[in-house]
């Protein structure tokens, strides 16, 4: 483990159970012969995670933390046995996962910090953002009340939903998903993916999710789904009700800056610490010749396109389309990412909360 925790970690599959379907395309995403091609329960992939998932089943003993390829050590068990070589004095304290939704998944909201620590005695809410990677014909996705809308409405209409399957659609206000899209959806904000859409979600590191709504395609969900173990009139709370119409879209746009632009190497900011301090957000887009320092860790790195190879100090490493990995602390500004074709990187960075 020593020798592992110096250079850019990477993990075995992880495949999560949601409540809802999808997963299609990642046989083709990933190519690593772990995926049948097929929408399952098992929509998303959560990358370098320490964080239990909350389901109504669990298949494993730690369902969604991460387990470290070639080993058993799962990667929370490793991060709180090396922290100064793997964090330094910093944190890793964000989740990054791909979704992928064959069917609309239930309009929900997460808490913020404030309603985390008082009901869930976390320091963390569940601030997240998109980034859209592929779309099925149709695809959409949802922010905000389409009208000004009470908790009192809200709450009959939940009730409603038990035999009007679909009656939440028609409250929410929809956009096109299109691929290279950036959205991000802070604590509060009432949302949803719809049909058809392949997501990379970077999110503060838990798994608290509200939703509202009495079924999910052909699944019942729960009270205690719905409500992850609240009464309803507290977790309704959660919601910013002052929020709907174009100015919930607006308000959860973000629009990529190029940080930095040169022969084979483009560098751009998708969310910045301005935009949140949850966590950041890069894309790195090389063509042929082109080459970048890894240059800030702890960090987590996701490929969209392409292939390439990491070199460092006695290192070198081929990646590809569907690789991901993390960047140890003491790895900062020690390795080398360059390609003789094409290559995308998604770098996702920790927070700046205190």
């Amino acid at each position: 483990m020593k020798n592992i925790v110096t250079k850019p970690i990477f993990f075995e599959r992880n495949r999560v159970y949601r409540i809802y379907t999808g997963g299609m395309p990642y046989q083709a995403f990933f190519a690593d012969g772990k995926d049948d091609g097929t929408d399952n329960m098992f929509p998303e992939e959560w990358v370098a995670s320490k964080v239990k998932a909350i389901n109504p089943k669990y298949f494993g003993e730690r369902d969604g933390v991460s387990v470290i390829r070639g080993t058993d050590v799962f990667f929370d068990d490793l991060l709180a046995e090396y922290p100064d070589e793997l964090l330094g004095s910093r944190k890793y304290d964000c989740l990054v996962k791909f979704l992928d939704s064959a069917v609309r998944l239930p309009f929900q909201v997460h808490p913020n910090k404030e309603f985390s620590r008082k009901y869930f005695h976390s320091e963390y809410g569940k601030t997240e953002a998109w980034l859209v990677v592929a779309t099925r014909p149709g695809a959409k996705l949802y922010f905000g009340f389409k009208d000004k809308i009470t908790k009192e409405q809200l709450s009959e209409l939940e009730e409603r939903s038990e035999v009007e399957k679909d009656i939440m659609s028609g409250i929410l206000a929809g956009v096109e998903a299109k691929p290279g899209d950036i959205w991000l959806i802070k604590a509060g904000l009432i949302h949803a993916i719809g049909a058809g859409c392949t997501i990379v979600e970077v999110q503060e590191p838990t798994d608290f999710t509200i939703q509202p709504e009495r079924w999910c395609a052909d699944y019942h969900i729960s009270y205690e789904e719905e409500y992850i173990g609240l009464e309803k009139d507290v977790a309704l709370d959660a919601i910013n009700y002052d929020i709907y119409g174009d100015a919930a879209k607006a308000y959860a746009k973000v629009t990529p800056t190029v940080a930095e632009s040169r022969e084979g190497y483009r560098k751009e900011c998708l969310i910045t610490y301005e935009d949140t301090p949850c966590f950041a957000e890069n894309r790195h887009t090389l063509t042929k010749g082109g080459s970048f320092v890894m240059d800030f860790a702890p960090a987590v790195y996701l490929c969209l396109s392409g292939e390439g190879v990491i070199t460092g100090e006695g290192y070198e490493k081929p990646i590809k389309r569907g690789d991901y990995f993390y960047l140890p602390y003491v790895a900062e500004g020690k390795f080398t990412v360059s390609t003789e074709s094409e290559l995308t990187l998604i770098e996702c960075l920790p927070s700046k909360q205190a």
